[in-house]
């Protein structure tokens, strides 16, 4: 017998008939002896549509109200999976965060969990009841609901997971597992068996949509063991595990991009000590996120700043350095039209020649690189957006990840 929790995204679970569907899913898994619980989105687009009457009625609303608002999607579903289960006979309850409890910090609307207390839930497991969970939300220490952010039912279900000391938590979507890259892109990508927690997060936060990223640093905090897998065909998926699991480690594992990028340079900032903390310190009190960063300086004794936020951040990133910035520049530029791509892979700890290789794929596509950042598996380059397709096809067959 094992104990496994399930995660249903919200197209998993986009209408009654998927719902049933689901609930078909989480009754073959208790009829293999297995002890389970499940964690829920809302129904697809139903959190969207919370989140407009919110601002519909109040731009700048009440947070705590906010919160109490959309974190009801969620637990409609998981009534409606409970009730589904039943009628095929399977005994099993909805739990709302707040009733576990998932405990947060007050951040409301996008909180993060403190602890989780899984003795009920697991004393309902062993007693042959399923456990039907709504995600992304939990418990403030003001005794109010919290929700924990886009993409927040991924990080409960691993909580969950690492609560009840479950075998393996499976994250159901709408692709049937991890892939070299994306396949809409390179129709030659690859599914993987398996891919580590380092290189799972480095793709997530590289701008691969699999899975979110606080879910994947949680569970390589707690060695949980996450699958992913289609909630519409049976196809193996892709086990994200410790590296001691993976016998052969693939040199490069995968390529991934990231479209919400956008690229600020500072011209001219006069160079002495003090510099970078003058032009980051203010950003970093506005909560505004640097990616990548590279400064060159130039033969008149003045140096060039570039670095990268979110195209979402940039209008608030170029009133801060115009507003707060103690430091001297000639001019000040901006740009949208870039994209971020990282080649990653644990492989790249023990093999030279990985950016090498890299740099010159690009070349010979005449691609031109706008800024380069580099950590132990993880080889990232800025270029012009219109490149993103041509770039990951090249790439991909350089590193020979594709099909054969």
């Amino acid at each position: 017998m094992a104990r496994i929790v399930q995660k249903f995204g919200g197209t998993s679970v986009g209408d009654i008939a998927r719902i049933k569907n689901v609930a078909k899913r989480v009754k073959a898994e208790v009829d293999r002896g297995n002890q389970v619980a499940v964690v829920v989105s809302a129904m697809s687009g139903v959190t969207n549509q919370l989140v407009a009457y919110c601002t519909e009625i109040a731009p700048l609303h009440d947070q705590h109200e906010y919160d109490a608002v959309v974190a009801t999607g969620e637990q409609v579903t998981s009534g409606l999976l409970a009730i589904a289960l039943q009628e095929l006979g399977v005994p099993a309850r909805s739990w709302a965060g707040w009733q576990l409890p998932i405990t947060t910090d007050d951040a409301h609307g996008k909180a993060r969990i403190m602890s989780i207390d899984g003795a009920g839930i697991i004393k309902r497991m062993e007693e042959g009841q399923v456990a039907v969970i709504a995600g992304f939300q939990g418990l403030g220490p003001d005794n109010r609901v919290t929700t924990l952010g886009r993409g927040g039912s991924d990080t409960t279900a691993v909580a969950v997971a690492a609560a009840v000391k479950a075998d393996r938590c499976d994250i159901y979507t709408d692709v049937d597992g991890v892939y070299t890259t994306d396949p809409r892109i390179v129709p030659s990508a690859r599914k993987l068996d398996k891919i580590t927690y380092e290189e799972m997060l480095e793709s997530a936060s590289s701008g691969a949509k699999v899975l979110q990223t606080r879910s994947v640093e949680m569970a390589m905090k707690h060695h949980v063991r996450v699958q992913v897998l289609s909630s519409f065909s049976d196809a193996p998926g892709t086990l994200v595990c410790d590296e001691e699991e993976i016998v052969e480690k693939e040199l490069v594992s995968g390529i991934a991009y990231s479209r919400d990028e956008a690229k600020v340079t500072l011209v001219g900032v006069e160079d002495h000590p003090g510099i970078a903390a003058g032009i980051f310190g203010p950003l970093a009190a506005a909560n505004i996120n640097v990616d990548m960063i590279v400064q060159n300086i130039s033969h008149d004794g003045t140096t060039d700043i570039t670095f990268t936020t979110t195209r979402t951040e940039l209008d608030r990133a170029l009133q801060v350095v115009k507003d707060n910035m103690k430091v001297p520049y000639k001019s000040l530029s901006s740009d949208k039209s870039v994209v971020k791509v990282s080649v990653i892979g644990v492989g790249m700890r023990s093999h030279a020649g990985v950016a090498q290789t890299m740099f010159k794929a690009l070349a010979d596509k005449n691609i031109n690189i706008h800024v380069i950042s580099t950590s132990e598996i993880k080889v990232s380059v800025l270029i012009s957006e219109e490149y993103t397709e041509l770039a990951l096809r090249a790439l991909h067959t350089a590193y020979g990840l594709d099909a054969a």
